[in-house]
């Protein structure tokens, strides 16, 4: 339950938008953006070519079905400015995203795909009960990720006071929380917990020493597990968020206090769900790839871009009053799976096992081996303090307590390896949960 209960939205009339409204608005800026990148973009241009398709073959959502997907890779092959729709004068900032691997993805953002996106963030921030008597520390990383300036601007239109941390020197971020007064913390959840943690080791007791009331957590996935536990440290509400630099950065998805996923700011972005191999669109409810098209950017708009994450779309009456779809947590990347011995597997069912065991921290690394042609997964787990200066017995029996809990959940057996209190490396950005040496 909720510890707020004053339920606040910023733009009631597009957040609380009758559905067939939204459905006609939708349709109008679709029809727009289409006809956008069909004159200024050739990739586009040359997709809906192939496929036989002109900006007028498309007139409402229905017809959405009919365009090309994007794909990261477009972004990097069309690196810097191949996807850009609007003049380059026009364009007023970059964002964008070093991955993991090949060039690295930049956006483009107009002046009024900046005001879009402040909105989008101003929702997400004010759900979860931000004003402008808030003050709010913003502990994403800063510069071209889109987190620390997206969270930012969101504030700012709101006229909270923001604290623009950044990430990093964990002892100066909790000074600062307790000496000005922070009431809404803004960072990835696994830094949260680590700050969570670290404030209980130095004794301070939030309710007498802080003045937080919630946290705005995203840019990685996480579980209900650990929402709770970062409640249970900080004595707040733990609101998810989402977004990525190729579609807007944190805003395009956000958690209102009910805590029953995501509300999806349709006024700007269109989600679909797709099944990932046969790449056709799935009803509400189905779990399946999670997909985007903007229908407000200017500067570089994207048609049905995939995402590659895992998650289900929810069209049911929130009690809130929005009535913006939602959009379950996000359970696992298609491009993040692990496909161990055949059988599929995500950090995030893991981490579910794990934080439900007594005696483990909520800290883990995954190590994917192949031994005599066979795939062999380790899950290293953080053990507590108490556990750690148990018997070995002790210690035999959580570790056969972790492996049999992980073989009912994931349905193959994996050797658990217990460790030592703060010895899993801790993460001030996105946590690294996976080191698969089959790759190398």
């Amino acid at each position: 339950m909720a510890r707020q209960t004053e339920r606040r939205i910023w733009n009631k009339a597009a957040e609380c938008m009758d559905r067939e409204q939204l459905r006609e608005l939708q349709s109008e800026r679709l029809r727009a953006v289409v006809q956008r990148e069909y004159e200024n973009v050739p990739m586009y241009r040359e997709r809906m070519q192939a496929k036989g398709l002109t900006p007028f073959d498309i007139r409402t959502v229905d017809d959405l079905r009919y365009l090309p997907f994007t794909e990261k890779t477009d972004l990097r092959d069309q690196y810097p400015y191949g996807l850009f729709a609007a003049p380059r004068q026009e364009i007023v900032r970059i964002q964008g995203s070093s991955g993991t691997t090949g060039k690295p993805i930049v956006a483009g953002y107009t002046a009024r795909d900046i005001e879009n996106w402040s909105e989008m963030v101003a929702r997400a921030v004010t759900a979860a009960g931000g004003t402008n008597e808030s003050i709010i520390q913003v502990t994403y990383g800063y510069g071209l990720f889109t987190g620390g300036l997206g969270l930012h601007q969101g504030a700012s239109k709101v006229g909270a006071q923001v604290i623009p941390m950044s990430s990093g020197n964990t002892a100066r971020q909790l000074m600062m929380m307790e000496d000005l007064g922070t009431n809404i913390l803004c960072c990835t959840p696994s830094y949260a917990l680590f700050l969570g943690e670290t404030l209980r080791e130095n004794g301070v007791n939030p309710k007498e020493r802080l003045q937080m009331k919630a946290g705005i957590f995203g840019a990685e996935p996480w579980t209900e597990e650990m929402r709770q536990r970062i409640e249970e440290l900080f004595e707040i509400d733990a609101l998810d968020i989402y977004g990525l630099t190729e579609i807007a950065g944190p805003g395009v998805a956000f958690e209102c206090l009910e805590k029953h996923g995501m509300h999806v700011n349709e006024d700007h972005v269109i989600p679909e769900i797709i099944d990932p191999v046969t790449e056709e669109p799935l009803p509400y409810g189905s779990k399946g790839e999670l997909v985007f098209t903007t229908i407000t950017k200017e500067g570089m708009p994207m048609l049905r871009y995939r995402t590659h994450d895992i998650c289900q779309l929810d069209a049911t009456p929130c009690a809130c009053g929005r009535t913006f779809v939602r959009m379950a947590r996000i359970t696992g990347r298609t491009d993040d799976m692990l496909i161990i011995r055949g059988v599929n597997v995500f950090p995030s069912q893991i981490e579910s096992v794990l934080v439900n065991v007594k005696g483990v921290a909520p800290h883990y690394m995954l190590v994917v081996d192949r031994v005599n042609a066979t795939d062999q997964l380790e899950v290293q787990v953080e053990v507590t303090e108490e556990a750690f200066s148990d018997t070995v017995s002790g210690m035999e029996r959580l570790t056969r307590e972790i492996q049999e809990k992980l073989k009912s959940v994931i349905g193959l057996s994996a050797r658990i390896k217990l460790v030592a209190p703060k010895t899993i490396p801790r993460s001030e950005g996105k946590a690294k949960r996976i080191v698969d040496n089959r790759k190398l």
